[in-house]
């Protein structure tokens, strides 16, 4: 791949929350094929301490109810909101897949916490930018009951779960993105006086 054409793809990615999904099926070799980008991010000893966890199709309704109800059973009545309830459950089926993303940390002392989650970020991004040249929308939301939610999907109790990565087929009349990166001179330095 040249450069141009990786710059385009990287600059073009952009979150699209679930409300700008239309619903609708796609095949599980697509999410294969972003899985399969995804373990190819760096890692360091070869680590790998990414796991997840796919829910498609009918399990997208269990997991909604699961949502909803995490929601119900751990807000306190004042701070109770239908509309957030109702926000749970339809995210989850307004999508068409939902990757749940988990690390899995090697044993104390190995390797710092912070680089296997930084590893995991990384193959998210693989994620993203696989959606986006996919011309599918996707988001990571981290919310309390995503984070809770790793017995629901199935991780075992060594694997945290870090949120879940909503996938859906984007709406057509979506706005244009509003993305704006601050200059590079605000956030690089050169180091090349010798």
């Amino acid at each position: 791949m040249q450069i141009e054409a990786l710059s385009t793809l990287i600059q073009s990615r952009r979150t699209i929350n679930p409300p700008l999904y239309k619903g609708g099926d796609i095949s599980d070799s697509i999410v294969e094929n972003i899985l399969q980008n995804a373990i190819w991010a760096p890692t360091h000893r070869k680590s790998q301490p990414w796991r997840f966890s796919v829910v498609k199709g009918g399990a997208l309704v269990g997991l909604a109810d699961y949502m909803a109800d995490y929601y119900t059973t751990n807000t306190p009545s004042e701070n109770f909101s239908e509309i957030a309830l109702q926000k749970n459950k339809q995210n989850i089926l307004n999508s068409s897949c939902i990757i749940a993303i988990g690390v899995e940390y090697s044993p104390e002392g190995f390797l710092p916490e912070w680089e296997e989650t930084a590893c995991v970020a990384m193959a998210v991004q693989n994620m993203w930018l696989s959606c986006t040249a996919a011309g599918l929308g996707s988001y990571w939301g981290s919310s309390k009951p995503t984070l809770n939610a790793g017995e629901y999907v199935g991780f075992n109790s060594d694997t945290k779960c870090l949120g879940f990565f909503y996938i859906g087929i984007p709406k057509d009349d979506i706005p244009a993105p509003v993305s704006v990166r601050k200059p590079m001179d605000e956030v690089v330095i050169w180091n090349n006086k010798g």
